[in-house]
């Protein structure tokens, strides 16, 4: 038997649950894996709130890392005793041990450790791909805008945009969380909740805004966000923490100054095999050559997933946060 958070009904944090479940056998393309780290992510809250329905009861949880402890028929790039790290995964990784589809995995190299592969191949890999694909006309020298600058994938992405030559102008909600922002790079910091980020962007940059957003909030910054872009600017509409983005107005866009918005997910981004292994690889290189560290603030066990998803609706965690298992 495994140890798993499940839930019944969507809800707050209280309707999740830590049962004991069956595990069995992997089946055709599948594996079982015992975890030895989760990841907690944003995400996770919008499955338990019902923004992204999912038939119930189900589990929780789309990423971890740990070892291969059985294989199924017809899994051919993964053997018993594999280390291995996963997102995007069907829902079930806030668990000990799990039965699971091989395709979501990836080999972990020995030099990264299974906590900080919990805590940043999600993360890792939004940057990556937020940074190297959603705005093909960014460049080095660039100015970018980076709200939640000092959550999980904020001081990754930061430490990333600075290996790429770009211009880091980060939000933050307090002085210690602009602090950590800054000690990773980040080149300008906006307290959002005392400061006008519109009027200080455009004071950053000349009167003219910045050629990228990467807004994770959404229903609470989107309008900002509009306006501290610089004509023909990309808005990245990469999360929805404060809630759902509105309906865009087109006519908006224009008056913007002939702005771009995309809303776009990480699974459309490593479908394909060669633009996975791109992103993939350039992440563990980072991690193991030391270019990009992984700041983990908050560690709980199974038994305070509940616990673990108030404290981050609350915005009281900083950098990322992981189950350890």
């Amino acid at each position: 038997m495994a140890r798993a958070v499940r839930f019944y009904e969507a809800g707050g944090p209280e309707v999740l649950r830590l049962e004991d479940v069956p595990v069995g056998e992997p089946g055709q393309g599948e594996v079982r894996v015992r975890h030895e780290a989760v990841g907690l992510n944003f995400a996770d809250t919008y499955f338990r709130l019902g923004y992204y329905p999912v038939p119930l009861p189900n589990g929780m949880g789309v990423e971890a890392a740990g070892t291969i402890e059985a294989v199924g028929e017809g899994v051919t790039d993964f053997a018993v005793g594999d280390r291995v790290t996963y997102t995007g995964s069907a829902l079930g990784a806030y668990a000990t041990e799990r039965v699971m589809s091989a395709a979501p995995l990836f080999h972990l190299p020995d030099s990264i450790g299974f906590e900080t592969a919990a805590a940043s191949t999600m993360r890792g890999l939004s940057a990556a791909y937020w940074l190297l694909k959603t705005n093909p006309a960014l460049k080095a020298g660039d100015t970018i805008l980076l709200h939640a600058a000092a959550g999980g994938v904020g001081l990754i992405a930061v430490q990333w945009a600075k290996l790429l030559g770009l211009r880091v102008i980060g939000t933050v909600s307090s002085e210690a969380k602009a602090d950590l922002a800054r000690s990773h790079g980040c080149d300008e910091v906006i307290l959002y909740r005392s400061e006008d980020v519109v009027s200080r962007v455009k004071e950053l940059t000349g009167g003219e805004g910045v050629g990228t957003v990467f807004d994770s909030i959404g229903k609470d910054t989107y309008q900002a966000s509009l306006k501290c872009l610089k004509r023909r600017g990309m808005l990245v509409a990469c999360g929805t923490a404060s809630g759902p983005f509105p309906p865009i107005d087109a006519l908006q866009l224009a008056i913007q100054g002939s702005v771009y918005v995309t809303r776009p997910a990480l699974a459309d981004y490593v479908a394909d095999p060669a633009e996975r292994a791109e992103l993939s690889n350039a992440l563990f290189g980072h991690l193991t050559a030391g270019r990009i560290r992984v700041e983990i603030n908050q560690r709980y066990v199974l038994e305070h997933a509940a616990q673990a998803h108030r404290d981050l609706e609350a915005g009281k965690t900083v950098g990322s946060s992981i189950f350890v298992v």
